[in-house]
């Protein structure tokens, strides 16, 4: 990938599937042309979209080893830096799901640091406009009419992979590494406009995090990494790093300020696959059942039982919903009903018994679920999807062929309803990635009528 568009503002490289189409519909429906691939665009590609001004590459870091991002990063921070942008984003979740030994965020930034030329490494987390904060240095988020500290979340103080036992932010990545010498630009530095201080000492990697709580902070935020990125080109932080560059585009007449879009119009059918095991996934899925869906276990278990039991689940479950479409339902497929299904308890006994890491079999379950969803839309005339759960969408999109996406229709912030660009049957299909933790009880419904604005 030698060539790039031109007036190319940034290129995102997110740790999961649904964050990544997070950052491209912050973008797209303000206004910035953006487009988000599944891998690191080819020349070919790249050739079709010329006037692109903003590349996205989506991931299953979140998920990955640090000995897998010691293999893979380094190339793919080299590809985007040869794109020339003016700023690299590494897009993580606004709960900021890592740890040492999973998606570490410590080990991306030891990774920049050592291929690129930084002064300092801002990290901002916080998103106000999806009710994520941070406020001196803490990071709190929102879960139905509640705020909660992080490590006090009822979610994510439970995540199966990655749960928050600190809300500091600065503290949980410093855990992920011992070369950062971490700083707060606060809540009051901001007021004071005093900028953000830096790291002295030099053998360590001069990090920065970022409070902000409202429109105020989140527009000081977005111009203080405009105006300091020939110094600090990397940025580390969730889309709330883009909802502060659209304020501050928009507050100095860079961008003029958009309406968002409409519907996409109600679908013809729609087929839906969930991952998740989030409480919130689990309102949704019985909002689901009881407006029409026909929502169908698929058997985790089977994950860890050989090829042909596995793949015999997969057929059952394909025809399943194959046999709803027949009927004019709309099928959605899931693995359990929140963290308290039993389905979770027998799946960590069943990889327990047969000696399985769970990270494994998460990858083995989320393929599956790709195989049910390429092989449901390959065999009706359905062109309209949901995939839910973050890790999830990584693992399924990559069944589908596809080489990028592009934003349709807004529904919450982060879950945008996209279209499909693929070479083979997938092209056109529309799809929406939603994490676990995201969106209103009638989610689903609300993209199967098209989503759109409320």
């Amino acid at each position: 990938m030698t060539s790039r568009p031109d007036n190319l503002l940034l290129t995102w490289y997110a740790d999961d599937f649904t964050g990544a189409a997070a950052v491209l519909e912050v973008l797209s429906f303000a206004g910035v042309t953006a487009m988000l691939f599944l891998d690191v665009p080819t020349r070919a590609q790249l050739s079709r979209y010329p006037h692109l001004q903003a590349i996205g590459v989506a991931s299953t870091a979140r998920a990955q080893s640090p000995e897998w991002m010691d293999k893979h990063l380094p190339s793919i921070f080299q590809s985007l830096q040869a794109l020339a942008p003016q700023l690299i984003h590494y897009k993580i979740c606004t709960t900021l799901d890592s740890s040492p030994t999973s998606g570490s965020i410590g080990r991306v930034i030891e990774i920049a640091a050592d291929l690129l030329t930084l002064e300092a490494v801002p990290v901002l987390v916080a998103a106000p406009q999806m009710r994520r904060y941070q406020m001196f240095g803490h990071l709190f988020a929102a879960l139905g009419n509640d705020v909660f500290r992080l490590d006090r979340h009822p979610v994510m103080a439970r995540h199966p992979v990655t749960p928050m036992t600190e809300s500091d932010v600065a503290l949980h990545i410093s855990a992920q590494s011992h070369r950062l010498q971490t700083s707060l630009w606060s809540l009051e530095d901001i007021k004071a406009d005093r900028p953000p201080a830096l790291a002295q000492a030099s053998d360590k990697i001069s990090v920065f995090t970022i409070d902000c709580n409202d429109s105020t902070s989140e527009t000081a935020a977005g111009r203080m990494l405009w105006g300091s990125r020939d110094t600090n080109r990397f940025v580390v932080g969730s889309q709330g790093v883009e909802f502060a560059l659209v304020r501050h585009w928009i507050e100095t007449g860079a961008l003029a300020e958009q309406s968002p879009p409409g519907s996409a119009g109600k679908s013809a059918g729609m087929v839906t696959v969930s991952g998740s095991v989030s409480p919130t996934t689990a309102e949704q899925i019985e909002w689901s059942r009881n407006n029409g869906f026909a929502t169908i276990r698929f058997d985790v278990t089977k994950a860890c039982s050989d090829a042909a039991e596995l793949e015999t689940e997969i057929t059952r479950v394909v025809n399943k919903s194959l046999t709803a479409i027949n009927k004019n339902i709309d099928p959605l497929v899931f693995t359990a009903e929140g963290p308290d299904d039993p389905a979770v308890s027998q799946l960590h006994k069943a990889a327990a018994y047969a000696g399985y890491d769970m990270s494994d079999i998460n990858k083995t379950i989320g393929t599956a679920l790709g195989k049910i969803l390429h092989s449901v839309l390959k065999q009706s005339n359905v062109r309209r999807a949901v995939v839910s759960g973050g890790d999830t969408a990584g693992y399924v999109t990559r069944q589908l062929g596809i080489f990028a996406l592009s934003a349709l229709a807004p529904t919450i912030a982060g879950a945008s309803l996209s279209k499909v660009h693929a070479e083979g049957p997938m092209d056109g299909v529309e799809l929406a990635l939603k994490g676990g933790q995201m969106g209103s009880p009638d989610y689903f419904g609300w993209i199967r009528d098209g989503g759109g604005a409320r």
